[in-house]
């Protein structure tokens, strides 16, 4: 068949180019359709309990992942030229296109009794600009006394001041969001150096505009590095301009093809799919290097250029077809999973990996029938000296060293099940950043001055109308919630509806000690002026908008909003746990419904969510790949020689991780899925090789495997250099996760490497040597 579909090929060599120049073209039209993702990551499935209360708490509150902050450090905030410079950055991030509002010391307001209209008037505490330091003192003094904003706005004891920026919830998830976030980092860059000031900015409005900016820059760096060093291996091992383009131009081909596969499914690019384009490059090469290997050895052998092509095709096209089915499955079991993010990258790489295969198929014989004869020099890698004694080391040890080798493979093995026993699993919302990146320390700055800035909802449900606002026993149940929330290290100030009757009762009895909870008797004097009763028709006042937003239009639900560090997801889950315990036991399961959302609660679900499918991906890509090796092989005790010698490279990996204090998370159990799906490649190149060889050895087993490791050895070797090297490229991202992808795979393909080449014709020895006795 293959013989039959290589000559079919060569016939139709002009045809099968232009159909590939034309379907690139159209892809490529595609490709450049693709567009960046701006919406947060959809990691949990639409259908999950959680996401589902998150999305309601959206429709009923808003987002509560939209606002920005901005910080910093100064005990000379109240001097009049630094205040009247703050105002005027408040001034200017307000002008910004699709800014909300901000809320910052300049902008609060003081509740004052105004005896004959019966309400509390918001009157703002200070002026738009100030001419001398004591009227600035005298406003200062009684913004000091409003207990609401201490702890909020500022901290007392270190003297920090922060200004929260609300952004519309449609722009953030546009690509408007972008000069957004560049408008007001123009404006803070102006105030910084005007008054020789470092701002520190967070939220993660920030954190994601930031992010996918790198990731589309990195995308193209690592896009445009995978193909130079590439092509830099190519031309060193096959010193040949025409092989070396040729294969760039199937990764070109590849990477177009997934860019417009990815628009043809309606998806965008995010910070895992966007990893694909150079994953094609890096895995694209491989199929060249195959294919070019086995035509610069049968041209060798028999300088013809026809019958060499032939034979390229008829004995590499099956290896090669199963080497990208096999990689295939190591991406496309992530399919499988519930994850949206983990299906669209499971997808279009899955695809996109076959369809390398039938591209190098159609391209690499065509072109070559077109070009010259190989020259000796293209062909003189063959015979590299370094190399051939490092095959001739790899059979002495294969066949007169195995006890050694077993020895050797049992103790890495121990030390590394080991270091698995020390593996923990733990993600943080923007642990991938370095921990001197800006961004990073900017995030710890506010953990370490305001406990935070990743959103905590709790949402408490009387199950009545008007069940807050006309029920004391409630609210002061709310406010016992919202205080014990408040006694957590990791947990910033709450706000509650709770906190603006405090701020209300202190502003009717105009004295900062009667910031606390009204009781019974406060009520009845201060309902008229909160308009919580009465009629509801009347106009709201500033207060009764501010309570209104902690509650829902039915004056059934309270919110409590809270800010958090990031604390992990070891930590979050007991944390969360805490709290609902606390819930439980203030409010009657029976009579009320407390949930707890928002973003960090989302977080978790979604790490938990990948981090187990990503598990199970692992499995299923065993489980394919096995049926696929039964299937080519029809052996069980060749299947067991193949899964052995790519599952030991695996358990050295979660071993290393282990032993180095790399936790388990999304970015990290990624590495096994693809390093198995590329690995196992190299153990069925040796694999076809040594059936391919068998009849010509007369069946001897010792023979074929020694023939084997002379004739792959060259290609298996080069193939892992290039795979390795494609890898590394990652390690030099500004994300963890990226990192690790890159060193934690090239660690596994060496290892695969050694394995492949020692260990697996060492155990083909063990299993099978018995037939050739018998």
């Amino acid at each position: 068949m293959w013989t039959n579909l290589a000559r079919f090929v060569l016939k139709n060599r002009l045809p099968v180019l232009i159909f590939l120049f034309l379907s690139t073209v159209v892809m490529g039209y595609f490709a450049s359709q693709v567009k960046m993702s701006y919406e947060f990551a959809r990691a949990i499935p639409t259908d999950n309990l959680k996401y589902k209360e998150y999305q309601e708490f959206r429709q009923k509150f808003g987002d509560d992942g939209n606002t920005m902050v901005i910080g910093f450090n100064s005990d000379q905030f109240f001097n009049l030229s630094l205040f009247n410079s703050y105002i005027d950055l408040g001034k200017e991030i307000k002008k910004t296109n699709g800014v909300n509002g901000i809320l910052s010391i300049p902008e609060t307001v003081s509740l004052v009794k105004d005896s004959v209209t019966e309400k509390l008037k918001a009157v703002t505490i200070f002026k738009n600009n100030y001419q001398s330091q004591a009227e600035l003192d005298s406003a200062r003094a009684v913004f000091e006394s409003q207990l609401f904003y201490k702890g909020l706005l500022y901290n007392p004891a270190s003297k920090v001041y922060l200004m929260a920026v609300s952004i519309n919830k449609d722009v953030l998830n546009s690509p408007k969001r972008n000069a957004v976030v560049a408008g007001i980092l123009n404006a803070t860059s102006k105030f910084e150096k005007q008054n020789n000031i470092q701002l520190a900015i967070s939220g993660l409005p920030m954190v994601r505009t930031t992010i996918s900016t790198r990731i589309a820059d990195e995308m193209k760096l690592f896009l445009l590095g995978s193909v130079i060093l590439s092509a830099l291996i190519l031309l060193i091992f096959f010193r040949s301009v025409s092989a070396t383009f040729l294969s760039i131009a199937v990764v070109i081909i590849g990477v177009l093809w997934s860019l417009g596969t990815m628009h043809l499914f309606g998806y965008k690019i995010t910070l895992l799919n966007a990893l694909i384009p150079p994953l094609i490059v890096v895995i694209g090469i491989p199929n060249c290097i195959y294919f070019l290997n086995k035509y610069h050895t049968e041209y060798r052998a028999s300088s013809n250029k026809e019958a060499s092509l032939i034979n390229m095709v008829s004995r590499m096209g099956v290896v090669t077809l199963f080497c990208n089915i096999t990689a295939a499955i190591g991406f496309a079991v992530f399919a499988l999973t519930k994850s949206a993010v983990l299906k669209e990258f499971g997808v279009v790489a899955g695809i996109n990996i076959m369809l390398l295969f039938f591209v190098s198929f159609m391209l690499l014989p065509a072109s070559l029938s077109y070009l010259p004869m190989p020259k000796p020099r293209h062909v003189k890698y063959l015979d590299n000296p370094w190399l051939n004694k490092t095959l001739i080391q790899i059979e002495k040890w294969v066949f007169d060293h195995r006890k050694t080798v077993y020895a050797l493979t049992a103790a890495i093995l121990i030390f590394a099940v080991v270091g698995i026993f020390k593996l923990k699993s733990v993600g943080y919302i923007v642990d991938d950043l370095p921990k001197n990146d800006k961004l990073y320390t900017d995030l710890k700055f506010f953990e370490k001055h305001f406990h935070g800035v990743m959103p905590l909802e709790i949402v408490v449900d009387t199950k009545k109308k008007y069940g807050v606002s006309r029920n004391l026993t409630n609210l002061l149940k709310i406010d016992s919630l919202a205080q014990y929330i408040a006694s957590k290290p990791e947990m910033a100030k709450p706000l509650s509806v709770d906190e603006g009757l405090k701020f209300a009762r202190q502003g009717y009895y105009d004295d900062s000690s009667m910031y606390a909870m009204p009781d019974n008797f406060d009520l009845a004097f201060l309902a008229p002026y909160l308009q919580i009763k009465g009629d509801s028709t009347s106009k709201a006042n500033s207060f009764s908008k501010l309570v209104n937003t902690f509650m829902d239009s039915s004056k059934q639900m309270a919110r409590i909003s809270v800010s958090m560090e990031d604390v992990g997801s070891a930590r979050l889950p007991l944390i969360l746990q805490d709290i609902q315990g606390k819930a439980n036991q203030l409010f009657d399961s029976s009579k009320y419904n407390v949930q707890l959302t928002g973003t960090s609660v989302t977080f978790l679900e979604g790490s938990r969510y990948i981090i187990n499918g990503l598990k199970d991906s692992i499995i299923w890509a065993f489980v394919l790949i096995a049926f696929c090796m039964l299937y080519l092989f029809r052996s069980v005790k060749i299947l067991l020689c193949s899964l052995i010698p790519n599952i030991i490279p695996l358990v050295i990996t979660a071993g290393v991780m282990g032993w180095v204090g790399i936790p388990l998370k999304p970015s990290t159990v990624l590495v096994f899925s693809v390093a198995l799906g590329i690995a196992i490649d190299v153990t069925i190149r040796f694999l076809v090789n040594y059936k391919q060889e068998l009849p010509h050895q007369n069946n001897s087993i010792t023979a074929t495997i020694q023939q084997t490791i002379r004739h792959t050895g060259i290609s298996i070797i080069y193939t892992s250099l290039v795979l390795i090297a494609g890898f590394i490229i990652f390690c030099f991202s500004n994300f963890g996760g990226t990192q690790a992808l890159g060193w934690l795979t090239s660690l596994t393909l060496i290892v695969a490497m050694i394995t492949n080449l020692v260990l697996l014709p060492v155990l083909l020895l063990l299993f099978l040597s018995k037939k050739e006795k018998q």
